[in-house]
């Protein structure tokens, strides 16, 4: 191709056609909600719902359900599209505007960049062994996780297992603490606000804070997104016609993300279609959705049970010591050290996960969008060099002095929510212009989508005000 020739038009390439394959019993099926939990499962779940906790109470427990509610809506419609076509829906947008590819790769580089999940579980790390420095613990970490993505054959299933091992050992912690912890006064006062709390905000809940909390409970940002990429390489429907992403190094299979099938609208493909649909709707409900609402809750009511009323919380994962030390004082040192070591791992593994996830939007766009004829820049290579850029950019922010995490967690999660925003408007025209008539969002879903709008879109709008105000 000539430097001067445009790359051709995603829109305008053909689109072949392909039978929808056979679903996969629902138990090979599940991953991707644990993927999307476990990366998650972190920055909301230990850090920041139990210190709005701890300071506010649990009056902020019904917003945690709620937007884990219109979560599910906006992910099941993510995978709608993934479902019916194979292709990912920054692909899918970008066929209209390539500029809606690049908004989105800057918003998770801008919302990723800031290391604050590593940053975090090498601040507890010290807590654990009794010292050491967090900024190159936190550097360090970056880099093995770095080598761990560029060495695996089949990125997901490396992603696919740090997830379920994080994920499995959180919930042995929580049931640990639901025995020897948290009383069941708490656990009955927690239900009762959970209710009659409705739409109450605390004192001492900014709306900033807020919309951060929306952005970290459950996935948030450009994290919800890259289910399209992970149900993809699970082969979820049309995504099993696509090669997956693996290691330029190691692995073989080239991800083409420019491919976007379509399936005949036959009645045995459609018949298909409707188990393929209630299958995935399952195992997200079962997987994302459940074990959010457990680990927010336990977490929020361990929180409150040993720190709310004390008035020598910081905002920095302090916070955390001072909680490791009273489960220490009532149950045991055993515990404090088992909940900092959890906690560590959970933080690491989300880094992990989140580097992964800006790697796979970016490569996805740019490999489709401006390098499909080149051989040289695939798309697996694309991944790594993004991978390894925002490593080098976290390490380059972290030596630099700005290393609070609290901090880099709120730039983090409040651009999650104001991207939620951005994108849930444009899902609503892909599934229902860019699908066809049989597959298309309609009815209750598109209304709850319309909600989903009004949600995020009502707090971002707070947020502003407030800070226009504060000025």
């Amino acid at each position: 191709m000539s430097q001067h020739t445009r790359p051709p038009d995603p829109a305008t390439r053909p689109e072949p056609v392909r039978d929808l394959p056979e679903p996969m019993p629902l138990r090979r099926m599940v991953g991707p909600g644990i993927v999307a939990i476990g990366i998650g499962l972190a920055a909301g779940e230990i850090i920041l719902w139990p210190y709005l906790t701890a300071i506010g109470g649990l009056g902020l427990l019904w917003l945690a359900l709620t937007t884990l509610a219109v979560q599910y809506v906006i992910n099941m419609e993510i995978e709608r599209y993934t479902l019916a076509t194979g292709q990912t829906v920054v692909a899918g947008f970008s066929r209209w505007w390539r500029g809606w590819g690049v908004l989105i790769c800057l918003a998770g580089a801008f919302q990723y960049v800031w290391p604050g999940w590593a940053t975090s579980g090498s601040t507890v790390l010290t807590y654990l062994v009794g010292g050491g420095d967090p900024v190159w613990i936190s550097v360090g970490a970056l880099v093995v996780i770095g080598v761990l993505l560029t060495f695996s054959k089949v990125i997901y299933t490396t992603v696919e297992r740090v997830e379920f091992v994080k994920v499995a050992l959180t919930l042995f912690f929580l049931a640990v603490a639901a025995v020897f912890v948290i009383s069941l006064a708490t656990w009955g006062e927690g239900a009762e606000k959970t209710v009659t709390g409705f739409g109450r905000i605390p004192e001492g809940i900014t709306f900033t804070m807020i919309l951060s909390a929306l952005g970290a409970a459950g996935a948030g940002g450009v994290h919800n997104l890259v289910l399209s990429n992970w149900i993809r390489d699970k082969g979820y429907g049309m995504g099993a016609h696509v090669p997956r992403l693996v290691s330029p190094i190691t692995g073989r299979e080239e991800a083409a993300g420019g491919d976007r099938y379509a399936f005949p609208q036959d009645e045995a493909n459609l018949a298909r279609w409707r188990v393929w649909w209630k299958r995935a709707n399952v195992e997200h409900l079962t997987t994302f959705v459940l074990v959010c609402i457990v680990t927010i809750g336990v977490m929020s009511l361990l929180a409150y049970e040993t720190l709310f009323g004390r008035d020598d919380l910081e905002s920095d994962p302090s916070f955390l010591r001072i909680e490791g030390d009273v489960l220490a004082a009532e149950v045991g040192t055993w515990l404090k050290l088992l909940f900092f070591a959890i906690a560590a791992v959970s933080l690491w593994a989300a880094a992990m996960g989140l580097l992964d996830v800006i790697g796979r939007v970016a490569s996805d766009f740019l490999r489709r969008n401006y390098l499909m004829d080149s051989a040289r820049w695939t798309e697996a290579r694309i991944y790594l060099a993004v991978v390894w850029a925002e490593i080098v950019l976290g390490s380059a922010i972290l030596l630099a002095g700005f290393d609070q995490p609290i901090a880099l967690l709120l730039v983090s999660t409040c651009a999650a929510s104001v991207v939620t925003l951005l994108y849930t408007i444009l899902l609503v025209r892909l599934n229902v212009r860019d699908l066809p008539a049989a597959v298309r969002m309609r009815g209750v879903r598109l209304t709850a989508m319309v909600i989903a709008i009004a949600f995020y879109g009502f707090f971002a709008l707070a947020m502003l005000i407030t800070q226009i105000q504060d000025l």
